[in-house]
């Protein structure tokens, strides 16, 4: 395919809108399912380096669930806590154990469910059934991975009606040296960033300290790489493989800071009891119980708590969280324990692009 047709550009004004190779060759993927569209492509080719880049630098499935042209967050195939399954909605995903990919998408996707909601989905790997059955039932507007298993291809095509975007890349594709991007007519060419983020970056530790923990060189890996595809400046909170926290494109690196930490927070308290347990009604679906969550765990829980709201989400009245039980209480497993008790630190990796 030499090139394809979309129907308008990032609005629906622009037209003609397509995508293409300059060189006149293939472009390097198939589109199986679908027809996406300018912002889709956009995510597609973000997100697909950015999962492609994590494999690469750590040998672990990623994933990363992106929206708007940045990352919602990233993950790799890490284990999860029961806890986190349930906050994540995917304690009833069978065989999800026994999918390093299935468990980095169901991180990914977790982290941020707000921003989440209509993501586009990138997958390192080769895309199994037990990865389809999650994607599923998740509001998502499209998927790019190397390829999909025939069960898997069966799954996502049954999502909006058949016309669920499903794109296949050609993994071996590697792009020009030189880049090219038009700004009002103007050209701008400059050499790809392939600045390589691996383990080698965190060889030189220049504190007192020289213990860096193999799992706090992974989760510094896949900050940096997710900060890699969003506008700065951003920050990056990560923890356990995955991104809990990125605040992206602000003009302020305290706002930026804020955004991430909130996020961090409220991935942290969706694990909480309470959360856990709140008692929806069956009829409440996933995206309002998203919301309800989101504002349950803030300072505005009267707006689901009061009287005539919360019949309309809830089979009994739920206890609000307290201002103790909001203060993100980091167990013994949050903490390092190898650290002087002078400068004990959170097991966060925190990075910041500028």
């Amino acid at each position: 395919m030499k090139e394809f047709e979309l129907k308008y550009g990032c609005n629906p004004n622009q037209k003609p809108a397509k995508i293409f190779m300059e060189d006149g060759s293939d472009l390097p993927i198939e589109i199986l399912c679908g027809r996406p569209g300018y912002i889709n492509f956009l995510d597609a080719f973000n997100s697909w380096q950015l999962v492609k880049e994590i494999k690469e630098a750590l040998g672990m499935p990623a994933a990363t669930s992106f929206k708007h042209v940045s990352p919602t967050s990233a993950a790799v195939g890490t284990p999860m806590s029961d806890a986190l399954k349930k906050a994540c909605f995917v304690d009833d995903i069978e065989g999800l154990d026994d999918s390093p990919l299935a468990l980095a998408y169901a991180r990914a996707r977790g982290t941020d469910r707000m921003s989440s909601f209509g993501d586009w989905i990138a997958l390192s790997d080769v895309c199994d059934a037990t990865t389809a059955k999650l994607i599923k039932r998740e509001v998502s507007d499209g998927i790019i991975a190397p390829g999909y298993t025939e069960e898997a291809l069966e799954i996502l095509k049954t999502k909006k009606k058949g016309n669920y975007n499903i794109v296949k890349i050609d993994p071996a594709y590697v792009p020009a040296v030189q880049e090219k991007k038009q700004v009002f007519g103007i050209t701008f060419e400059q050499g790809r960033n392939n600045f390589a983020i691996n383990k080698a970056l965190l060889e030189n530790v220049v504190t007192e300290n020289k213990n860096l923990p193999e799992e706090a060189k992974r989760d510094l890996i896949i900050a940096l790489i997710t900060l890699k595809y969003t506008q700065s400046n951003s920050v990056c909170f990560a923890k356990d493989g995955q991104a809990i926290g990125v605040g992206a494109g602000q003009q302020s690196r305290i706002h930026c800071t804020r955004l991430a930490g909130n996020k961090a927070d409220i991935w942290h308290l969706r694990q909480h009891e309470k959360v856990l347990n709140l008692p929806f009604l069956p009829t409440v679906g996933r995206p309002d119980r998203d919301n309800t969550i989101d504002i349950y765990i803030s300072d505005d829980y009267e707006d689901v708590l009061a009287e005539g709201t919360w019949q309309t989400l809830f089979s009994e009245k739920p206890e609000p969280l307290t201002k103790e039980e909001k203060k993100v209480s980091f167990g013994d497993d949050f903490l390092r324990k190898d650290m002087p008790q002078t400068g004990t630190l959170h097991r966060y990796s925190f990075d910041v692009r500028a």
